[in-house]
């Protein structure tokens, strides 16, 4: 028997080749980050939709025409810095009733996922609308969910958690069940009113920009993108032309994902970095101001209990700039950086309480939420679904409900009767949130039109 071949070593040119191999595919095999695109999708549309209804009964002097920045200023800014708004299509009062009323019932379909792609789209033009109708309304926190607003849009966020999600996994069981499943109609109806809306706006001349640039060539963009996916997904001869797509849209939901990481990154940094030249900062005494901020002091008697010790200003104060400039450096290192991370959303929930500011700080949590770690959200989503089946108890019509009385000949007992359906019921909760968990981690994003 001869010897075995030795092996020969792999050159470095050819473990780089390899490596890049193995990242194209990656990449474009699937949408990366499924849980943590979730959870922002959760957390900025909470943290919008939560601030719209706060601000409920004085919407109209934030962003109506009754509020100091009027409509003809606000379309003097918007004509220099080309902003896009829909509030400037008329000064009307009904229509602004009209466009705040959108902008919350898309808020809240984004917040549990239906129909995310169309519904995403309004989002963005919703804040966009409101918060460039008056640029002076503001904490800082809009300016995320500003940016936030337009990413949302490139990615694939109902993946997970999402009823997309529920209604992709059903239709997916009931072709298996059934060979077959009902034709959707929902999501091509609205994208036709979407369509429609556009195509009165473009004639109308209501929004800025031509066909080869600006933000008439972004949205019609995304409405002949989204009609090209629903066109591929009915043919069934050839499926090349969904692979296709399948891999642009898999390659546009990670390059956004990497924009969000890299911006929530740019904002601690350039905020570190800003902290380190000013001199209060450099003397430990800069946390010691804001608590003394009529503006920033809701709570005064907490203000002052945490603004008496010295020690502990100069802790908060360089504790700040030391997180803020090093969390950028910490993702090469999973365990620091989760240290890290948990120490700055304690630090942003604080801020939310002593400083007042809780939608700023729901806007920064919800971008740290990017970070987390995979095992840790399924954790969580789990927690959360035992807890909705703990309260939800769902009873199935007809069958089921059965009036007392005597028992038939050879029927168990009705206590052993309802034991043995608890413990059915256990069981079927128990398999359904293991196959939530198991198709969100392992099942590919839907081939063909999605809403």
């Amino acid at each position: 028997m001869s010897p075995p071949h030795p092996v020969p070593p792999v050159s470095p040119l050819g473990r780089l080749v390899a490596a890049t191999g193995n990242g194209i595919t990656r990449v474009t095999d699937r949408a990366l980050g499924p849980y943590q695109t979730a959870i922002i999708r959760i957390g900025f549309s909470a943290t919008w939709l939560l601030f719209l209804l706060r601000e409920f009964p004085h919407r109209r002097e934030l962003y109506g025409p009754d509020g100091p920045w009027s409509w003809e200023l606000a379309q003097r800014l918007i004509a220099d810095n080309d902003a896009f708004t829909v509030l400037m299509w008329s000064d009307s009062m009904v229509w602004f009733e009209i466009v705040y009323a959108v902008a919350i019932l898309s808020t809240f379909l984004l917040l549990l996922g239906w129909r995310t792609r169309a519904v995403s789209v309004l989002f963005m033009v919703g804040v966009l609308s409101l918060q460039n109708r008056s640029v002076f309304m503001g904490d800082g926190g809009d300016n995320v969910i500003h940016l936030m607003a337009i990413y949302l849009v490139f990615v694939r966020c109902a993946q997970v958690w999402s009823l997309d999600a529920r209604r992709t996994r059903r239709v997916r069981e009931r072709l298996k069940r059934d060979g077959r499943a009902q034709e959707d109609v929902v999501g091509p109806v609205l994208w036709c009113v979407l369509g429609f809306a556009l195509l009165v706006s473009t004639f109308g001349g209501l929004i800025p920009g031509g066909l080869l640039g600006g933000w008439l060539t972004f949205f019609w963009g995304l409405w002949a993108v989204q009609g090209l996916w629903w066109v591929a997904g009915r043919i069934e001869a050839d499926t090349k032309p969904r692979a296709l797509l399948d891999i642009v849209g898999n390659l546009a939901h990670n390059a956004a994902l990497v924009v969000i990481m890299a911006e929530a990154c740019l904002i601690y940094a350039a905020a570190g970095w800003y902290k380190v030249q000013g001199s209060r900062w450099q003397d430990g005494t800069a946390a010691y101001y804001p608590f003394h901020l009529d503006y920033f002091s809701p709570w005064g008697t907490l203000s002052d209990l945490m603004s008496s010790s010295g020690t502990m200003i100069m802790l908060v104060t360089y504790g700040t700039v030391i997180v803020q400039v090093a969390f950028p450096f910490t993702l090469f290192n999973r365990r620091v950086k989760n240290v890290l991370l948990a120490v700055m959303m304690t630090e942003h929930a604080v801020i939310a309480v002593v400083l007042g500011l809780p939608f700023f700080s729901l806007a920064m949590i919800a971008a740290d939420a990017v970070f987390l770690p995979t095992s840790f959200l399924k954790r969580l989503g789990g927690l959360v679904a035992r807890a909705r089946d703990r309260v939800v108890r769902r009873v199935p019509p007809g069958s089921d409900r059965r009036i007392p009385g005597p028992r038939a000949p050879g029927q168990p007992p009705l206590a052993q009767e309802t034991q043995e359906k608890r413990e059915k019921q256990k069981t079927q909760r128990t398999q359904r949130t293991q196959r939530t968990q198991e198709n969100g981690a392992t099942e590919q994003p839907h081939v063909g039109f999605t809403a």
